[in-house]
C-alpha cells in the first residue's frame, strides 16, 4: 500500500441470494454460532472495527470479545483487550440513549465538522475520540484522510462490518483489502432488501475483482476469504 493506512478486512455473513438483512432491514440473525465465533476470532486480530450509524441502529449494541482463549491472546500480545469500536456517522445524529454508550469497550466516532457540532450539541460523551474528516462537504467523508488519521492513532489493522453503503464508499476509494463472507443457508428476497455493496454500483468494467485464498465448509454454511486486487 503506497498510502500509510490500516489494512482492511470486510466481514459478513449473507443469505444464499445475497442478502445480509430483510425488506425491513430487520438485525440479521440468521448465522449460525459458528458464524458469531468465527466473527469474533477475526474481531479479535484487529485494532480497530468499523461500521456505520444504520447498523449500530438496527442492532443497538457491537460484537464484544469475550472468548477467555481470544482475550488471552490479546493480553499476549499487549493489545488492548477490546478493539476500537468506530462509529461512521457523517451527520453525527446519533441516540446517545443506545446500550452500546453502555458496554465496556472503547469507542470513537468518524464524521465531518458539520457532524462533531451535532453530537457535541447533544453529548459531550460517549466517544473518547472523535476523528474529523479533513475536508467540510455536508455530511461527506474523506476516507483518504480519515485512514491516515487511524493510521496515525496506530490502528494498523480494521474489521469493516457493514452497512452495505459504507462498503460501497470503501470500495469506490479503494480502500478494502480482505473479504471474510459466510454464506448463509436462507433465502430472503426482496427487491429493497440491503446486500453486502450498496450505493450506486459499478459498471461491468469497474467490478471490484476478487483473488478466492481459501474456502471452509462447516455443517451448512460456506466461508468464504478473498484478498481484493487493486
Amino acid at each position: 500500500m503506497s498510502q500509510k493506512r490500516p489494512q482492511t478486512t470486510v466481514i459478513l455473513s449473507m443469505t444464499a441470494d445475497g442478502k445480509i438483512a430483510d425488506f425491513r432491514r430487520s438485525p440479521s440473525r440468521f448465522g449460525s454460532q459458528m458464524d458469531k465465533a468465527h466473527l469474533e476470532e477475526q474481531i479479535s486480530l484487529m485494532d480497530g472495527v468499523l461500521f456505520g450509524a444504520k447498523t449500530l441502529r438496527a442492532y443497538g449494541t457491537t460484537l464484544s470479545i469475550t472468548n477467555p482463549l481470544l482475550l488471552e491472546t490479546r493480553k499476549q500480545k499487549d493489545k488492548p483487550l477490546q478493539p476500537v469500536q468506530i462509529v461512521v456517522s457523517g451527520s453525527g445524529n446519533i441516540d446517545p440513549n443506545m446500550r452500546f454508550f453502555s458496554q465496556l469497550i472503547p469507542r470513537w466516532l468518524i464524521t465531518t465538522i458539520d457532524g462533531a457540532n451535532t453530537w457535541n450539541t447533544k453529548c459531550h460523551q460517549g466517544f473518547e475520540k472523535l476523528v474529523i474528516s479533513n475536508v467540510n462537504q455536508g455530511r461527506q467523508i474523506n476516507w483518504h484522510n480519515i485512514f491516515e488519521q487511524l493510521y496515525e492513532l496506530k490502528l494498523s489493522k480494521l474489521a469493516i462490518l457493514g452497512g452495505g453503503d459504507l462498503i460501497a464508499s470503501l470500495l469506490e476509494a479503494n480502500l478494502i483489502d480482505n473479504l471474510w463472507l459466510t454464506i448463509c443457508p436462507f433465502l430472503l428476497g426482496g427487491t429493497t432488501s440491503p446486500t453486502p455493496v450498496e450505493g450506486i454500483g459499478f459498471l461491468s468494467h469497474q467490478a471490484k475483482p476478487l483473488q478466492l485464498l481459501t474456502v471452509k465448509y462447516i455443517k451448512q454454511e460456506i466461508f468464504l476469504h478473498y484478498r481484493l486486487h487493486p
